[in-house]
């Protein structure tokens, strides 16, 4: 099977970029099916996060010496709780200790209640270019369902209004819903597609287990949607966003060309970022090393812990080639364009061959789950619907 063809005329690896992560991890309420690190809390002492995140920044600024940042994300918890002051003092903290690209792409996760609305204008004033709603259904009755605390009004509402003040914008879904029918999701994605910009993630409804649908599912009570049906509605999902010009750069992510999520291709690029606040990874090549690195996930903990040292990392450590390779794969591979054999050798000093089983690889390419050839390997369609046993193959 060929490999699916980029966006770009000229057959090269991408540069990943270099991104921050920036983790606000308040919410309003927790949603029964989330399991990120999000808490509530009924006050917040905002001028000391804002402290906080910028000690952090300064801290991996000075490890990462001079680099320019090609994007930031805030996310979360409830990124659009946080006072655009504070998003502000981030984007130029970041600007005056890296320096961003001319093309940076900035981004902030928002909830599309009336109250985070109307912070909008001013996230765009500070700086934002790219605003990420949370919409995830647009009718009431599934949204009491996941948890939302906003309304379906309000989430056509916020939608219109983020069009208006962002050059670029986006908006969740969440489909294979307990009970969902094909005609309601597509009736629902038509009306998705109506108000989208040039990107929309659309995700398969997951039970994680340390989440309330979890225990839920193990009192019996939360039925997950049959693969069978779920897979009828991923296909579905796949055509129509193919059909409206939007189709899928990643498993849940669809864009027009150009309106892909920068800041997350240099994740699934394997790229290079750092993450600051509580429970936020990073990514980071120093003296010639690839680090891992993971700041403390409790909110207070890791506040206190900046306050005393300047920084709260609770891990840090070297990232031996093997498993660059395989966090490489298991990024990578859910990208349409796949993994570039160069970027394997550049990361792990060996090429494709040396890190799989070459039967294992055979097999997946006969049964038409990879493809293969002297630049790429990918995943084709039915390999993205099964990575997780694609990759269970490729990597034992």
């Amino acid at each position: 099977m060929a490999l699916p063809k980029t966006r770009t005329a000229v057959q090269a690896a991408p540069q990943p970029g270099f991104g921050l992560y920036v983790h606000w991890p308040f919410c309003q309420s927790k949603c029964p099916y989330c399991d990120f690190n999000s808490h509530v809390r009924s006050e917040i002492d905002e001028a000391r996060w804002r402290r906080g995140l910028l000690a952090e920044l300064d801290h991996f600024a000075g490890r990462t010496g001079p680099r320019r940042l090609t994007s930031l994300f805030f996310g979360g918890g409830t990124p659009s709780l946080m006072d655009p002051g504070t998003v502000g003092a981030v984007i130029d903290r970041a600007a005056e200790r890296w320096g961003f690209t001319p093309d940076a792409e900035i981004t902030l996760e928002a909830n599309p209640g009336s109250a985070d609305a109307g912070r909008f204008a001013g996230y765009r004033a500070a700086g934002v270019g790219r605003l990420s709603l949370g919409i995830q259904a647009l009718n009431d009755s599934d949204l009491r369902f996941l948890g939302r605390r906003h309304s379906a009004a309000e989430a056509v509402a916020a939608i219109a209004l983020a069009a208006r003040l962002f050059p670029r914008h986006s908006f969740d879904l969440i489909y294979a819903r307990p009970g969902q029918r094909v005609e309601s999701w597509k009736a629902e994605l038509d009306q998705a597609l109506g108000m989208a910009g040039d990107h929309l993630s659309l995700y398969q409804l997951t039970i994680e287990a340390e989440t309330p649908f979890g225990a839920a599912f193990r009192r019996g009570e939360l039925q997950p949607m049959a693969e069978e049906e779920a897979a009828r509605l991923y296909e579905l999902t796949q055509e129509m966003m193919e059909r409206a010009g939007l189709p899928a750069y990643e498993i849940s992510n669809h864009a027009r060309p150009g309106g892909e999520s920068r800041h997350n291709l240099t994740y699934w690029r394997y790229g290079d970022y750092a993450g600051i606040g509580p429970g936020a990874h990073g990514r980071l090549t120093i003296g010639g090393a690839k680090l891992a690195f993971r700041q403390h996930r409790a909110p207070e903990a890791w506040l206190a812990q900046v306050e005393r040292q300047g920084r709260a990392t609770r891990t840090q450590a070297p990232i031996a080639a093997e498993e660059r390779f395989a966090e490489m794969a298991m990024m990578g591979l859910r990208l349409t364009e796949g993994l570039w054999r160069s970027r394997i050798e550049e990361e792990t000093g060996a090429p494709l061959e040396h890190w799989v089983d070459k039967a294992a690889l055979d097999r997946l390419v006969a049964g038409g789950f990879l493809a293969l050839d002297a630049e790429r390997v990918a995943a084709t369609p039915a390999g993205r619907q099964r990575l997780d046993a694609v990759l269970a193959a490729l990597l034992t």
